[in-house]
């Protein structure tokens, strides 16, 4: 597998380190840091700071600590405020990874000082760092009191460069329904709208209980990330039976948001689509597929086993800052199931309406 370039050495640590928040004019430099530093992800980029503003209308703080004149470390933060559940500095909300990138242990000692003044001075109930793996990136502070909440997975699986390779690494069982998706005639195609997509998605999410982001969000995404951002959307004949937006950074591929039919399920048009990501990545020529978070104990998470993923528990860490307690805010909380079927028995036309409004305060 392709490894990304690792960063020039650490400056020694005696340099001074400054931690400066991310200017307009920025945006390159911090990606090319970015795209440099091996234990930095998509999540990371400096447009996400767009759209926790605009996007979102979050205030957002990419911190990055500069050394000797030169990026040594990065942390986007954005200051989620919520009606229903309180106030939170999170690295980074909407997003599955987030915390300090790169950096030697003084830097990331830096970054999170910062942040720590930041979430006391802005009075939020936690401060959270979404890490994807933790050991080597934690910031050594003998005073932070680090709270974990086991509730994710992420899967993650390199990618062969032939197509029936990858095929064949998906377990038997699964690899028979992408087959018989196959000679059923569905076939997929790359979108430069989201004419088919949003409505799809739309109705996918509304099927689960689950509030839907705007519109403008995903049209948000598609501007800011431009050709890093892709509409993949699967078809039986002229009908689109499901549809997914995908991510690509150096060489992964991330499906991040996607949604299918009710006819999806009985034409295999969902894992079709998963399919399809994999076998056009590879010609574009990713080397490491990205199903994403699941959580614990759900259909998702047991979805994606049986392609073969092996779970890799997220080690997101959350430090109290006013809030006497982490809220949980669940789905699989008992005390949000009455909100769920509810939710699936509103008019999609409300639900589309209202959804925006709420989904922007869970983070």
């Amino acid at each position: 597998m392709h490894e990304a370039s690792r960063p020039p050495d650490p400056a020694p640590s005696s340099a001074a380190i400054a931690v400066r928040s991310l200017q307009a004019h920025e945006h390159a430099r911090w990606d090319a840091f970015v795209d440099a530093c091996p234990d930095a992800t998509f999540f990371h980029r400096a447009g996400w700071k767009i759209i926790m503003e605009q996007g979102f209308g979050h205030d957002s703080h990419f911190l990055y600590a500069e050394q000797d004149g030169r990026i040594a470390g990065v942390l986007p933060l954005a200051h989620v405020r919520s009606r229903l559940f309180g106030t939170s500095l999170v690295s980074l909300p909407f997003c599955v990874y987030g915390g300090i990138a790169g950096g030697s242990p003084a830097v990331r000692l830096a970054l999170d000082d910062a942040a720590q003044a930041l979430a006391r001075r802005h009075g939020v109930g936690h401060l959270e760092y979404r890490w994807r793996e933790v050991e080597e990136n934690a910031p050594e502070s003998a005073d932070a009191c680090w709270l974990q909440k086991p509730l994710y997975a992420t899967f993650r699986r390199p990618l062969r460069v032939d197509a029936e390779q990858n095929l064949l690494a998906i377990p038997r069982k699964q690899r028979a329904v992408v087959r018989k998706a196959m000679s059923a005639g569905l076939h997929s195609s790359i979108e430069h709208d989201l004419s088919l997509f949003y409505p799809i998605y739309a109705a996918s999410v509304h099927r689960l209980g689950t509030p839907v982001f705007a519109r403008r969000h995903f049209s948000l995404l598609r501007t800011v990330f431009g050709t890093d951002c892709d509409i993949l959307t699967v078809y039986h004949g002229q009908q689109a039976q499901a549809s997914v937006l995908l991510f690509y950074f150096r060489d992964e591929v991330l499906p991040y948001y996607g949604g299918g039919t009710p006819l999806a399920r009985s034409t295999g048009a969902n894992d079709f689509m998963y399919w399809e990501t994999m076998r056009r990545a590879c010609e574009r020529g990713c080397h490491l597929f990205d199903f994403g978070r699941s959580k614990l104990g759900t259909g998702a998470y047991d979805f994606k086993k049986n392609w073969g993923f092996t779970p890799q528990p997220l080690p997101y860490a959350y430090q109290l800052v006013r809030a006497k307690a982490l809220p949980e805010v669940n789905p699989l909380n008992p005390r949000y199931a009455l909100f769920i079927r509810a939710w699936r028995h509103l008019p999609l036309p409300l639900a589309n309406l209202l959804g925006p409004h709420i989904v922007r305060q869970l983070g």
